[in-house]
């Protein structure tokens, strides 16, 4: 059997769509008949909020569709749910691929936290060796570093506060440390250093071009928790990635991005509920979740959809707006 699929049996799928339009999404009783993710171990927990803001979402994303999808021989289009981690990804990208079965259109939803280089654990020791040792050479070059601060320095990595700007009252030179940091911190997160965004776009290229089955790749917590699993593509014309990084511009070949708003606190909370990792509300956790907003925001231009906290379609204007009121 060939690995990719024949164009020329492919149906109209934008015209079937056009057919349907204007289609509103139907109220859902029983969210647990509701597919999810491919991320392991990942908690999916859909609510009344996540189902009014999708079926305020999936209107929109049909007519976006349509446009995607005429002159596409291939009939598939890349769709991509982007946010904080308190935003609901993964719940609104799994009601997506829901009504879109309701259409009798297939989907898959894709996890991007499959794709960096390390397992979560060695991730997060990256970067925090990335932020020390950006900060430590950022005391070398300001003239500052020598034995008795680096036995302090020492006293404050280990109580898990160098990133911590109430110790800079304290401790003045930090300030220089903490700001180096965060700049090599920046030139890690979301990047080619931390993530395999070559591997993210061989799937896209191969899904967008007809291949029919492509491994795809599992990633744990542990060492042992790295795997690939074989998916059959066929008969299924739309690929949702739901990823914090799925809107920069390392991934090429999204047709349609979505951007869901949300601040650090929001991120942070949303964190914790779901337990993802240790120390969740460290000051070096809070740095990370503010560094990842500020390319969020970046990055949110590119974005076809910005729904709101709230549930509504905004501007990318009224985006950062909302952003900017969130940091006051």
């Amino acid at each position: 059997m060939s690995d990719y699929i024949d164009k020329s049996s492919k149906s109209d799928i934008a015209d079937k769509i056009r057919q349907m339009l204007p289609w509103i999404p139907e109220e859902i009783s029983d969210t647990d008949i509701i597919p999810k993710g491919d991320m392991p171990g990942d908690k999916v927990s859909i609510s009344s909020q996540h189902i009014r803001k999708a079926q305020v979402i999936f209107p929109k994303l049909l007519e976006l569709l349509v446009t995607a999808l005429d002159g596409n021989p291939y009939q598939r289009v890349v769709v991509v749910v982007c946010g904080g981690s308190g935003v609901g990804k993964s719940e609104i990208a799994s009601l997506i691929s829901f009504y879109l079965s309701r259409l009798g259109i297939g989907s898959y939803t894709l996890s991007g936290d499959n794709y960096p280089h390390r397992i979560p654990k060695y991730n997060d020791a990256e970067r925090l060796h990335v932020f020390r040792k950006s900060g430590i050479d950022g005391l070398i070059s300001g003239g500052l570093y020598n034995e008795g601060m680096q036995v302090i320095l020492k006293e404050i990595q280990e109580s898990g506060h160098d990133s911590n700007p109430e110790y800079v009252s304290r401790y003045p030179w930090l300030s220089v440390y903490q700001k180096a940091g965060r700049n090599g911190l920046r030139n890690y997160l979301g990047t080619t250093n931390e993530i395999d965004f070559r591997e993210l776009k061989g799937i896209i290229s191969r899904f967008k071009n007809g291949e029919s089955r492509i491994f795809l790749k599992r990633m744990g917590r542990e060492e042992t928790e790295l795997w690939y699993d074989p998916i059959d593509f066929t008969g299924k014309n739309i690929l949702i990635i739901e990823w914090t990084h799925g809107n920069s511009h390392n991934l090429q070949g999204v047709d349609i991005p979505i951007l869901l708003n949300s601040t650090p606190q929001e991120t942070l909370e949303h964190r914790k509920s779901r337990n993802r990792d240790g120390a969740t509300d460290s000051p070096f956790t809070t740095m990370v979740l503010e560094l990842e907003q500020h390319l969020l925001i970046s990055q949110a231009t590119e974005a076809k959809l910005i729904c709101s906290k709230s549930g509504d379609i905004i501007t990318y204007r009224d985006f950062v707006r909302l952003m900017m009121q969130d940091q006051i």
